[in-house]
């Protein structure tokens, strides 16, 4: 498999982590990208590297545009071009609406939306010029049908999918492949941390009966950034155990 640069955002979360690590298995050089200063990187990064992963750690606050693209620059200079960007930041601030307000609303909508065009932004045009490149972007099964108490999460994550399709086809004839992915329960630290009733009330909410691994998401995302995947574009890939089937 030939070697490209792949620059995953919100990585080192749960699903992110395992992102990078597929796509470092898969041979590729990965840069994780997450906020500036967060307390825990250091024991994340030692934690990769007893793992036997070596990733470049970058940071950018995705809901800044000079943040992202001063964070992609310092990428390139550093590393090389960006081959395959996996937009995966993302965060939630819960309230059904009559009580959610608008800090929630605009918090969600920045990391979780605009994000998309301030990273996509500067790396997108490079790609087409060199005629190759895979973007993914990390959607939601709650982005896909909605959910209660998510007004913000799911707008936010539906809007990821208009992004996809249109930004699918503009790059379409540049070489360049733009899909999500819509996750539903995926089974990360944090969802095995929630109390054990209400786990097991959404797990059996599964038709599958069991959450998705993390290493499931990553894979798909390995293939979705592969040669073999070069005919298909704009599309969204469910995977989320039978919960919705579109």
């Amino acid at each position: 498999m030939t070697t490209r640069v792949a620059l995953v955002t919100g990585a080192l979360g749960g699903i992110g982590t395992t992102i990078c690590q597929e796509l470092a298995k898969a041979g590729h050089k990965v840069v994780a990208a997450d906020l500036p200063g967060l307390q825990h990187k250091d024991a994340w990064v030692a934690e990769q590297k007893a793992a036997g992963f070596d990733f470049y750690v970058a940071e950018a606050n995705v809901a800044e545009y000079d943040s992202c693209k001063a964070m992609v620059e310092k990428v390139e200079k550093d590393i090389g071009p960006v081959d395959i960007l996996v937009n995966n930041a993302g965060i939630t601030r819960d309230k059904f609406f009559p009580k959610m307000d608008r800090a929630m609303w605009d918090a969600v909508i920045s990391t979780n939306l605009t994000s998309l065009f301030n990273v996509t932004h500067t790396i997108s045009p490079k790609m087409a010029e060199r005629g190759w490149g895979r973007i993914i972007n990390i959607s939601s099964l709650n982005g896909v049908r909605g959910q209660a108490g998510q007004i913000n999460y799911s707008a936010a994550k539906a809007g990821c999918l208009g992004f996809t399709k249109a930004l699918a086809l503009e790059l379409v004839e540049k070489g360049v492949t733009v899909n999500a992915v819509a996750p539903g329960y995926i089974a990360t630290k944090m969802v095995m941390a929630i109390r054990d009733d209400i786990r097991e009330n959404i797990r059996n909410s599964i038709p599958m009966k069991r959450f998705g691994k993390p290493e499931e998401i990553g894979a798909l995302c390995v293939y979705l950034a592969s040669d073999l995947a070069g005919f298909i574009t704009g599309a969204t890939i469910n995977i989320n155990g039978g919960m919705h089937m579109c």
